[in-house]
């Protein structure tokens, strides 16, 4: 994906994996300078130490205490940001609807619900009830915005947008609520993207709701960690076709 856009704009940049080993974060972020690395892209279970051995921080990366994205400055420092709950909120404003004033319903309080939850906060989400089967874990999670609560899957009858931020639906055709709680004026988010169309995403277009696949959520926050690399701003839509295609080879 983002080497689709390193040769749309003709940079001189390639995309490659490493296997890190756990807890070698540090020592990776540490190399970037002698091996000529412009920046990382960090994955579990590494974002936590990757906060921690950077030299600076974005606001989102030091209140999740989690960074997703590590760029190579040019006086040699190391800045961390954590893209992924920004990449949400504007999947969702690409779709369409303006989060400001909404009122919201995440299902999970994980990794990516906490993101999620912390960047809608910050982008002017109204209120956003946090249902989780573990309530420590969700009331964890509301301590990361003012307008965040433990919440009730009621909640979801006076909710603006619905986010799946579990894993029910990934290959298979769960659901993780009742179709019943599914309307037509309800915007309905589920970050799974294998299977692009999730059984939750299917159920809500058949109530005639508006939906949001995961695939946004990849793709933006994607376009985020680009600009922060090259300072360039690509265009979704490249991101896009590239992701779509090697989903379509799994």
């Amino acid at each position: 994906m983002h080497n689709a856009v390193f040769a749309a704009a003709a940079l001189d940049w390639r995309f490659v994996t490493f296997d890190i080993v756990p807890g070698g974060a540090a020592a990776a972020i540490g190399s970037m300078a002698v091996l000529d690395i412009g920046g990382f892209a960090v994955t579990m279970p590494h974002k936590e130490q990757a906060a921690g051995a950077v030299d600076d921080v974005d606001p989102a990366a030091r209140a999740l205490r989690s960074v997703n994205t590590v760029v190579l400055r040019d006086d040699g420092t190391t800045f961390g940001a954590s893209t992924d709950g920004r990449g949400f909120v504007d999947s969702v404003v690409a779709a369409g609807h303006d989060v400001v004033g909404m009122r919201v319903v995440v299902l999970g309080a994980g990794g990516a619900a906490r993101a999620i939850v912390d960047a809608l906060g910050r982008a002017g989400a109204d209120d956003i009830s946090i249902v989780n089967r573990t309530t420590a874990t969700a009331t964890e999670a509301a301590r990361l915005s003012d307008v965040a609560h433990v919440g009730v899957i009621d909640d979801v009858a006076q909710a603006d947008l619905l986010v799946n931020a579990t894993s029910i639906g990934m290959g298979t055709d769960d659901l993780p609520l009742g179709p019943a709680w599914l309307r037509a004026d309800l915007v309905v988010a589920d970050i799974v993207y294998h299977p692009l169309e999730t059984a939750l995403l299917r159920a809500a277009r058949h109530e005639g709701a508006h939906v949001v696949d995961g695939l946004g959520m990849l793709v933006h926050q994607a376009v985020l960690q680009q600009e922060l690399w090259t300072g360039l701003r690509p265009d979704p839509a490249v991101l896009r076709a590239a992701a779509e295609a090697e989903l379509a080879t799994r």
